[in-house]
Formats: structure tokens, C-alpha cells, sequence
């Protein structure tokens, strides 16, 4: 597993910053498999409310997909959250109280561009949200969170980079 951490990490040598040396990744990387066990499907690098963050996508062996968020300074995971496959999942369904289409026009109100990746989640409290990836215009990208009952923007993050599947 130290081994892929440095690979990826070596990927994206260009855009590294100061603090993405093998050691915190490997970190947040331990951390967040002895938390969620499965196979690491994506890394992201972001900054949240001025936080330098790693965020795992894992395919548990639970069977349930997680999005665990880990402080690159501290090494302490910030975040679980579950990832559905679709906005008719029973858990998301049972709290949506708005669709897709009008947290879409919140987020490219927010950052016009193009929506480049949704996701629908499960915060640690059962809520559902809209996680939107915009590419906007002026060449950034930056995931936007709506609650999906209220349409409360929770969280807006820049993503430096990522690996793995979109």
C-alpha cells in the first residue's frame, strides 16, 4: 500500500505541494482504510474552509461506498459520508425534499461552468446532499455540496488534483 501512495503521489509531481510528501499521504491513507476497509477507488486533494484536505473514495467491504475526508496536517479523518449510486436510493430519497435539476442551478449559479461529476451522499447525521464537481470557467474546479432538503450550500471546496475513477 506505501508503495501505490508514493506512486500516485509521484504522478502528479508538477502539482504537489509542500505538505504532499509520501509520509502524510501514507497517513491519512492508514487512517482512513483501518476506518472504512476496502479498495481505495479515488484520491482528492482539496482545500476546504481554508483546510489542505485528502478525500478517499473507498468501495468498502461492507458493501457501501464511502467519501472519508482526512486533515493532510493532522492526519485526523474530518468527514464520513456514505456515496449512493443514484438520487432514488431509499436513504437519499427518504430526506430529498428538492430535485436535482434546482440544486444544479444553485451550484452553476455559484460557479458557472460544467458539471463535471454528481454524487449523491449520506452525511453522519442521515442527510442527503448533492455533491457537484464544476469545471468552471476560469479553469478551476471546484466541488459545491447542497443540502438536498433545504437547499443550503454546506460546503465549497477547490479540488488541487485527483486519481482515479470519476
Amino acid at each position: 500500500m506505501k508503495f501505490l501512495g508514493f506512486f500516485i503521489l509521484s504522478l502528479f509531481s508538477g502539482a504537489l505541494l509542500a505538505e504532499d510528501s509520501p509520509q502524510f499521504f501514507e497517513r491519512c491513507l492508514t487512517v482512513v482504510t483501518d476506518l472504512k476497509p476496502g479498495h481505495v477507488i479515488k484520491v482528492e486533494r482539496k482545500v476546504e474552509n481554508e483546510r489542505d484536505v485528502y478525500e478517499f473514495d473507498i468501495r468498502g467491504i461492507d458493501g457501501a461506498d464511502w467519501d472519508v475526508e482526512c486533515s493532510v496536517r493532522t492526519g485526523e479523518v474530518i468527514e464520513v459520508e456514505q456515496e449512493v449510486d443514484h438520487p432514488n436510493h431509499p436513504k437519499f430519497k427518504a430526506h430529498a425534499k428538492m430535485s436535482e435539476a434546482e440544486a444544479r442551478d444553485i451550484a452553476l449559479d455559484m460557479y458557472p461552468g460544467e458539471i463535471v461529476e454528481v454524487e449523491y451522499e449520506i452525511e453522519e447525521d442521515g442527510k442527503a446532499t448533492y455533491e457537484f464537481d464544476i469545471a468552471t470557467r476560469d479553469g478551476k474546479e471546484m466541488k459545491i455540496e447542497i443540502d438536498a432538503t433545504s437547499g443550503k450550500v454546506i460546503e465549497q471546496n477547490l479540488e488541487l488534483w485527483q486519481v482515479g475513477l470519476e
